[in-house]
Formats: C-alpha cells, structure tokens, sequence
C-alpha cells in the first residue's frame, strides 16, 4: 500500500504539479520553489525524526498533506479538470498514509475509537486549506505554480526519503536530497527543451 501511495505521489509531481508549475515561471523560480520545497520537508522529517515522536507517520502525512491540499483549492479554482484529476492523486496516496497512520496510532496505544478521532480533525484541515487556495490564490497563477512546485519538490523528497526505504541505508538522508536534485534536473531540462 506505501509503494502504491508513492507511485501515485509521483504521478502526481510529474503529470499535474510540476508541468503546470514550471510552465509559467522561470528557471530561477522553478529552482528557488522546487529545491526549497525539498528542504523544506528535508528539516521538517529531521525535526520529527529527532523529536521521537510515536506518530512520525501521522506527521510525515500532515507535512505533505497541507500544501497539497492548498495547491489544489488553487488548481479548482483556476482549472476544474486539472483539480479533479490532482483530487484524485491526493485521495489515491492519502488512503494508505491514512491506513498506516490509524495503524500506528493503535500500535502506540489509543484505542481504534481514539485513533479514529484523532484522524477525523485532521483530514478536516485539508478541506480547509483547500477552501484557502480556492478563495485567497484563484486570481493568483504565479503563486500557485510557486506553491505546486514547492509541494513539488517537498513529495519528490518524502518518497524517496520514506516511501522508498530500500533506496538509502540506515538514517542516511542524503540519497533523498540527491533524487529531489535529479528530478530537479530533468524538470530544468524540460523547461530548457520546451
């Protein structure tokens, strides 16, 4: 289910955000929104991995959750087919990081009745950053495609971070940063190419 989730982030970076992120803006900009989109979630899974928290799933799903909903609040307003197909990648990969994190909240000890409720709130947030991006970036294309590169780059990271374990040893991190980088250089080659 991880793998299936992570297929479908990635589906999601390359066929909805990315080309409609790079296709209004600039190398500079596709550069400084996307790599600080993969730093950004590179300290922020730091930050949870030192913090020793038991719900680093839930976390790890919230971190990437948000800006994606936001992104497509914005992609709605601006393009409904786009939104529709975007809602679906978000909702195909939600439903196992939602699985994993009801599975990991039971293991650290609430009840299935707790975890629930604990998930219920969360998955509430989304439809409200969905509802910001529609409202507050609609006439805004610069900034959405700033944001859906920036979300871009942050999934590019967690899926190789996270979703794919077998691709870095240990808690070595740099493997992760080195695929955000790759995919950074083919989307620089495709903006160069056309």
């Amino acid at each position: 289910m991880i793998a299936f989730g992570g297929g479908v982030l990635v589906a999601a970076v390359s066929f909805v955000l990315v080309p409609r992120g790079i296709e209004s803006l600039s190398i500079p900009y596709i550069a400084v929104f996307f790599l600080s989109g993969a730093f950004a979630f590179f300290l922020l899974v730091r930050k949870i991995g030192r913090s020793g928290t038991a719900v680093s799933q839930l976390m790890a799903m919230m971190i990437d959750f948000i800006p994606e909903a936001i992104a497509l609040g914005a992609v709605f307003a601006h393009d409904k087919d786009l939104g529709l197909l975007l809602a679906i990648f978000i909702g195909l990969q939600n439903l196992p990081e939602g699985f994993n994190s009801f599975k990991e909240l039971v293991k650290n000890g609430f009840s299935p009745n707790k975890s629930l409720l604990i998930l219920l709130p969360l998955s509430l947030s989304g439809m409200i950053a969905s509802c910001l991006g529609f409202h507050l970036l609609h006439n805004h294309p610069s900034a959405i495609a700033a944001l859906m590169l920036f979300a871009g780059g942050g999934i590019i990271y967690l899926t190789f971070q996270d979703i794919a374990p077998m691709s870095h040893t240990g808690k070595d991190w740099s493997p992760a940063l080195g695929a955000s980088l790759g995919f950074f250089i083919g989307m620089l080659g495709q903006k160069l190419v056309g």
